[in-house]
């Protein structure tokens, strides 16, 4: 039991720390959040059904495809649901992005349908015999995929044009402005790649899950709560604090039992923030005085 707890606690904090990166990208870089991030991984899971089963394109291509689409949600979203607040200098923002993830979510209820349908792994029967445990490439293949994804984020940060951009503003947007850089096209590309991390999040959990258009609400919901666990200014710390969410939850579920599970994580992360109110990695703002 423990061996099958820990393996589906690394898959599912692999999940949660995708989508609170996608937290940490647009705070970091507009001290803005997307509270329709939930949304965007219902979108990934349902485009990639669509896609795959419904139109019966190639796996990868309806990937690639939903993953696209993921992207251009991101920058509406950004464009219209967050820049002409934060331009007014208003918290609307805050209000306006549930909003637009509310009005996605109700669209794919009636487009899609409100049945929640199967969706087949493509690695599916095979698996691997640990002890008394069958193990499953995806339950393997979800933590190496987040954890590749947030390896490749810390690279493209460093050593590429786009990735030096964003932290340079990440320190010091009017300075980063002054240089020439283009501070809005750069807080879209922080929500464009956010969403894209949630569409992940969501094609991975597909085959796990039924798909509907609810589906991402709750892990969203989770996902901010690791975000703010972990430090939501540190990228570090929300993917450990994902992966600490995530095995907390799967033990909790096999040992005390599923009614039990979100009393106990929140009430864990509750607790953490209580003695690190700025996260377990994360600092709290220096202020002038």
């Amino acid at each position: 039991m423990l061996t099958l707890a820990i393996t589906s606690g690394l898959g599912l904090g692999a999940m949660y720390g995708l989508i609170a990166l996608g937290f940490y990208m647009t705070y970091a870089v507009s001290s803005t959040v997307n509270f329709s991030q939930g949304t965007s991984v219902m979108l990934g899971a349902v485009l990639l059904f669509v896609f795959a089963q419904e139109m019966h394109w190639p796996f990868a291509l309806s990937v690639v495809a939903a993953l696209a689409i993921c992207a251009v949600w991101g920058v509406l979203v950004e464009r219209f649901a967050v820049r002409p607040f934060v331009r007014a200098g208003s918290n609307a923002w805050l209000m306006s992005t549930v909003a637009v993830g509310i009005v996605l979510e109700n669209v794919v209820l009636f487009t899609f349908g409100k049945e929640p349908r199967s969706f087949p792994s493509p690695f599916s029967g095979s698996h691997l015999q640990l002890g008394d445990v069958d193990i499953y490439p995806l339950q393997l293949a979800i933590p190496l995929v987040g954890i590749g994804l947030a390896i490749a984020l810390a690279l493209f940060t460093r050593h590429t044009r786009t990735g030096r951009a964003l932290s340079a503003i990440v320190q010091n947007p009017t300075a980063a402005s002054l240089m020439g850089i283009d501070v809005s096209v750069a807080i879209t590309a922080s929500y464009a790649i956010s969403t894209v991390f949630a569409g992940v999040a969501g094609i991975l959990i597909a085959p796990l899950v039924t798909v509907s258009a609810d589906l991402g609400t709750l892990f969203g919901l989770k996902a901010f709560a690791v975000a703010i666990l972990g430090g939501i200014s540190s990228a570090r710390g929300v993917v450990i604090a994902g992966f600490l969410y995530g095995l907390t939850e799967a033990l909790v579920t096999s040992y005390v039992g599923s009614s039990y599970t979100n009393i106990l994580t929140f009430t864990l992360v509750i607790v953490a923030l209580a003695i690190r109110p700025h996260g377990l990695f994360g600092a709290a703002a220096v202020k002038k005085v």
